[in-house]
């Protein structure tokens, strides 16, 4: 499907991944790639009722599933191949693997949602799982001035975590501890990279 290079960056509420997204995409952009950024859910029709759901209360579960896949279908089909076959970088807060940990918690089976998105869903050239414990996390949510919506409970992100880190050996993926400084968890993101050969090494 692509030409360019695909990284995913995941992991539970709080554990930083929309700020180290812009800090590796600029990482990127320095050494003249062209880059794209973007989240999931989307702002699309599908993405804006699950973001909405976080704040009003979330949707019966099957409903929340079919909307998450309906979403990503549209963000792969309109976003993510074009870029990639354009020869970018692209860059994502949250992919499948969200939907997986998510959805997982809430009783569905994580290997059976995965199997039902890598059906259209091209893997990533990169996996960096931003790992912190729900106590942390849960401690960054208020200290920027949040509550932990419908999906940040503490009981519903346990098992998140979990799933999160049952992708540790996958060939493609990287568990990145992030209790420590922006600047050193960049770091580990950019030398994650670097391993895994979509950056010259520094």
């Amino acid at each position: 499907m692509s030409h360019g290079t695909f990284i995913v960056i995941e992991g539970i509420d709080g554990t930083g991944k929309s700020t180290q997204v812009q800090l590796l995409a600029a990482w990127f952009a320095a050494q003249g790639r062209e880059v794209l950024t973007s989240r999931e859910p989307t702002d699309g029709p599908w993405g804006k009722k699950l973001r909405d759901s976080a704040a009003s209360g979330r949707l019966a579960p099957a409903e929340e599933l079919e909307c998450f896949l309906k979403d990503r279908r549209q963000h792969v089909d309109e976003v993510i191949a074009p870029a990639l076959a354009a020869g970018k970088v692209v860059i994502l807060d949250r992919y499948y693997f969200s939907t997986m940990a998510y959805q997982g918690a809430r009783g569905f089976d994580p290997a059976e949602i995965r199997r039902l998105n890598e059906v259209f869903a091209p893997l990533p050239d990169l996996l960096l799982i931003l790992d912190l414990a729900v106590s942390s996390a849960h401690q960054r949510i208020g200290s920027r001035g949040d509550t932990a919506n419908e999906f940040e409970q503490r009981e519903s992100l346990e098992r998140c975590r979990q799933i999160f880190l049952s992708l540790k050996d996958e060939p493609f993926a990287r568990v990145i501890p992030c209790n420590d400084s922006i600047a050193e968890v960049a770091a580990r993101l950019q030398q994650a990279a670097c391993r895994a050969g979509l950056a010259p090494q520094a």
